[in-house]
C-alpha cells in the first residue's frame, strides 16, 4: 500500500501520480499506472491509463472525484494481483486493472500542481492470513507537538486480543538508541522494546532487567523511515517490522489488560501513532 499526503493548490490544474517502469528521462519510461486528477473543469475527475513503448494506451475516466482546489488529501494505492484500487480520503474511488507486470514498477512519480506533504509505502497487517477488508489509511502528523519525543500515547481501556498498534517515523542521522515502553498504572515499565544502533540489535526489557533479545534483521537505519505495529493476540504482543512478523513477548492476559500508556523516546522523529 502506498499513501500520498497532500494538498491541491488553489490555481491547480492537474497532477499526476505515476508508478513507473524506470526513472530515466529520455527514452520516456514506461508508466503501469497513471493517476491524473484534473481541476480544470466544472466537475473534477480522474484519468487512469497506462504508457507503454512511448504510447498511451486507452484511457480510463473516473468522475465525480471527491477533491477540489485548496483541499488536503489522502491518497492511498492499495496493489492487489490484477490491479490497484484507490481511495481519497478514506473512501473508495476506482479500481484499476494493470495492463504491465506490476513487477516492472520501481519508481513513483508524481508531477503537476500539488503540494505533497508525505509518501509512505506500507504493508498492511502481516498476521492477517487471507483478509479481505479495504485497510484504512491513516495521516501523517508532520511536526506535530502531539508527537514530540519523548512521546506517550495513552491506552485508557489497555490492550483487547486483536488491537493493533502502529508507530511510524523517521530515524535521526546520527542515532544512539530507540525505546518503546509499555506501562501500566505503576510508575515502571511492564516491558520495553529497545532498539540499540551501536551494536545494531532488538531486544525486550523486561520490568526487572531482563533481556530477551529478539532474532530478526536490523531493520532501523539513519535517515530511514520505519513502521513498527503491535497486535495483541491471546496472551502475547506479536510485532512487526516494516511489515515483517519478528516474533513477540509473552506478557499474560492480567498484564496486557492493565496496560494504560505507551512511552517512545530516543533517537527518532514521530509522523504517525494510532491504534
Amino acid at each position: 500500500m502506498v499513501v500520498v499526503q497532500g494538498v491541491v493548490p488553489p490555481d491547480a490544474q492537474r497532477f499526476q501520480i505515476d508508478f513507473q517502469c524506470g526513472c530515466s528521462l529520455q527514452p520516456r519510461p514506461d508508466i503501469a499506472v497513471h493517476f491524473n486528477p484534473r481541476f480544470y473543469t466544472t466537475k473534477p475527475h480522474v484519468i487512469c491509463n497506462t504508457l507503454h513503448r512511448g504510447r498511451w494506451q486507452w484511457e480510463a475516466r473516473w468522475p465525480e472525484l471527491a477533491l477540489g482546489k485548496g483541499d488536503g488529501f489522502l491518497i492511498l494505492f492499495l496493489f492487489g494481483n490484477e490491479h490497484v484500487k484507490v481511495s481519497v480520503n478514506g473512501r473508495h474511488f476506482l479500481h484499476y486493472p494493470y495492463r504491465l507486470p506490476l513487477s516492472r514498477v520501481d519508481t513513483l512519480g508524481i508531477y503537476g500542481h500539488v503540494f505533497v506533504k508525505a509518501v509512505g509505502f506500507l504493508n498492511s497487517n502481516p498476521f492477517v492470513e487471507g483478509g479481505t477488508e479495504y485497510p484504512a489509511g491513516h495521516p501523517f502528523l508532520l511536526k506535530s507537538s502531539r508527537l514530540a519525543v519523548p512521546c506517550t500515547w495513552p491506552l485508557p481501556r489497555g490492550l483487547w486480543p486483536g488491537q493493533v498498534f502502529v508507530v511510524r517515523g523517521l530515524i535521526c542521522p546520527n542515532p544512539q538508541e530507540f525505546t518503546l515502553s509499555l506501562r501500566d498504572d505503576s510508575t515502571h515499565p511492564t516491558v520495553t522494546l529497545k532498539v540499540c544502533f551501536r551494536n545494531r540489535t532488538l531486544a525486550w526489557i523486561s520490568p526487572w532487567g531482563r533481556k530477551e533479545p529478539i532474532s530478526a534483521p536490523f531493520l532501523f537505519h539513519p535517515q530511514r523511515f520505519f513502521e513498527v505495529l503491535l497486535l495483541r493476540r491471546d496472551n502475547d504482543l506479536k510485532m512487526a517490522l516494516n511489515g515483517n512478523a519478528v516474533g513477540a513477548a509473552s506478557l499474560g492476559q492480567r498484564a496486557l489488560g492493565r496496560l494504560r500508556e505507551i512511552r517512545i523516546s530516543g533517537s527518532v522523529e514521530l509522523y504517525c501513532v494510532w491504534c
